[in-house]
């Protein structure tokens, strides 16, 4: 996804640091991947967990009011108990299913018949307990427990259940009604809604209006969980997407990606103040023809490895990898007040770091190797350039190109890292202590720079 060499703009006065992605191959998913999949079934775990808890805290709540409730004398209730103590079993044993493993859909479907028969029972149970008409129990605010079952089921964010819930619902409470009717006889069928409420008669539009509003609110909330799945499968993949993203870009650079407000088009900049760093390996082609190329890439990775969370720990930002160099930023992406002296910072743990790197593989039996940067601060401008399929965030400025230049100036000068003097002076006034003095070359002939310049000795 990025680029593998620098690329020069204007005749080679302007360094491009890139990072690019293509916009198509971020956007083309014909199908969820089986890591999102896994992610929305471990959340839907953790729901059935949440949802066996409630449905025990209900039915402890009802058992509770149910047996604190006066009841007539004779009243038999042997239907109602053996009921709450079938339904509290089987929820214990689904809490404990339910931490054990992940629940099978025909699991969960028999758990939703299980819930609405039993709670049917109990419904059902109230005219023996109160020792009235089968119609006594239509009355029965336990109903109400219908709408608790139907919700439960839209955690798992699957509607199938949330349907399934409410269809048999309002099957059961339809049955419920036409028993009531059929035992108690057409003479206890009413139109007078005072009687209705003040006696054990039957109002037909009473009963149709709860049948109607299950079957409302359990289409609402199926409407609402399917919706919310797909909110949940997009979160999901956008959060695999920056975890993806970071793995190419610096973390910054992909939740800025991911956070745009609108679409990221060629030509959108932004100039600010940054530092740039550079670092390089001195006789890598060397160490590449002698070793094997699996062993040449596992020292690169090593190195990589062993510097790059350096350059994040002070702030920076790997802008790319350039075979065995590394081009980072500091205050690019996120404007800061003190990124040249976070960048020398870096530069002098990077250096320590790299001769301790360097050792370890001559004592493996590789050539020495010795690392050289360069440091340089300015004016740059950050942004995207490419076309419509293929972007890049780049960092365009002198200072890109002037830090690669001294990372070969080194050479010349044998030392390991290098800094312009302005930078320099910069990183101090942002409170910058070096670890001990530093030499100043003044006017030092840089490679590619027109005029002399003053350049510091970092190491």
């Amino acid at each position: 996804m990025a680029g593998a060499v620098p690329a020069e703009l204007s005749g080679g006065d302007v360094m491009v640091a890139s990072a690019g992605f293509t916009v198509e191959a971020l956007s083309e998913r014909p199908q969820l991947p089986e890591r999102v999949n896994a992610a929305i079934r471990s959340e839907q775990d953790r729901s059935e967990i949440l949802m066996s808890w409630i449905q025990l805290a209900v039915i402890c709540t009802f058992a509770t009011l149910y047996f604190i409730a006066p009841k007539p004398a004779g009243a038999d209730g042997n239907i109602t108990v053996a009921a709450i103590a079938i339904y509290f079993v089987l929820t214990v044993t689904r809490v404990v299913m339910a931490y054990s493993f992940s629940l099978p859909p025909w699991i969960l479907a028999l758990s939703v018949v299980f819930d609405m028969t039993l709670l049917f029972a109990l419904i059902w149970s109230f005219h023996l307990q109160y020792d009235q008409p089968p119609s006594f129990y239509l009355k029965a605010p336990a109903l109400l427990y219908v709408f608790i079952f139907i919700a439960l089921r839209t955690l798992r964010f699957e509607a199938r259940f949330v349907l399934m819930a409410g269809g048999l619902a309002a099957a059961g409470w339809l049955f419920m009604a036409g028993y009531a009717g059929y035992t108690t006889g057409p003479e206890m069928i009413t139109r007078d809604y005072v009687y209705y409420m003040t006696s054990n008669s039957i109002l037909i539009g009473a009963e149709f209006d709860k049948i109607a509003s299950i079957l409302v609110v359990t289409a609402i909330l199926a409407t609402a969980v399917t919706r919310s799945r797909r909110l949940l499968e997009r979160t999901v993949s956008e959060g695999f997407a920056v975890e993806d993203l970071s793995r190419f870009f610096a973390p910054e650079i992909a939740r800025r990606i991911v956070a745009q407000g609108q679409d990221i088009v060629a030509g959108a900049g932004e100039a600010r103040d940054a530092a740039i760093l550079n670092i390089d390996v001195r006789n890598f082609t060397m160490l590449a023809r002698k070793l094997p190329p699996d062993a040449v890439m596992q020292i690169l990775a090593e190195y990589q490895a062993c510097l790059v969370p350096i350059i994040r720990r002070h702030g920076g930002i790997v802008d790319k990898f350039l075979g065995d160099g590394i081009m980072a930023t500091f205050g690019a992406a996120a404007p800061t007040s003190t990124y040249a002296a976070d960048a020398l910072r870096a530069m002098d743990e990077l250096i320590e770091e790299a001769r301790r790197w360097s050792i370890g593989v001559e004592e493996g039996g590789g050539v020495p190797l010795r690392v050289n940067g360069g440091v340089a601060a300015g004016r740059i401008i950050f942004g995207a350039v490419g076309d419509r399929t293929r972007l890049e965030y780049t960092v365009i400025g002198d200072a890109a190109n002037l830090s690669a230049k001294l990372v070969k100036h080194n050479k010349a000068l044998g030392s390991e890292a290098l800094a312009t003097a302005e930078t320099w002076q910069l990183a101090l006034a942002q409170g910058y202590r070096p670890p001990q003095p530093r030499m100043t070359v003044p006017d030092s002939a840089v490679a590619g720079v027109s005029e002399p310049m003053d350049v510091v000795i970092v190491a």
